[in-house]
């Protein structure tokens, strides 16, 4: 089966939630989120959509304003019709930084699900690389 479409459907979710982020902005970021996602993150469950947008908009009003993110698909894979995983390579840049150093590096792991047509994040998590 060719997921081309598929594919870049899920790249430009991930596209459009980091772009929200480097705009610190909070809504944009959860606008591909379910409502009942989660997000797992060192010492963090988000068990919410609205968790994760009311997170993001803390941090974007504090210690992410001015952030961006870099983030490097590393795997993309298909369970079914309806559900997928990506893994990623990404770590946050603040405002001032050229690389992301090392020890804030993470490796990443997104759930996709489609519903209604519209991929979708199911659930996020990520650990230190």
């Amino acid at each position: 089966m060719d997921r081309t479409v598929d594919t870049a459907a899920i790249d430009a979710v991930l596209a459009e939630t980091y772009q929200a982020w480097a705009d610190n902005d909070a809504d944009g970021f959860v606008r591909h989120y379910t409502e009942d996602a989660t997000a797992v993150l060192p010492g963090s469950l988000r068990g919410s959509r609205a968790a994760v947008r009311d997170a993001m908009a803390a941090g974007f009003a504090g210690p992410l304003a001015g952030s961006t993110t870099v983030d490097r698909r590393v795997s993309l894979r298909f369970v079914g019709d309806d559900a997928a995983i990506a893994l990623s390579e990404a770590g946050i840049l603040f405002a001032g930084e050229s690389a992301v150093p090392d020890a804030r590096k993470v490796n990443a792991t997104w759930v996709f699900e489609k519903r209604h047509g519209r991929w979708m994040i199911a659930a996020y998590h990520n650990s230190p690389a």
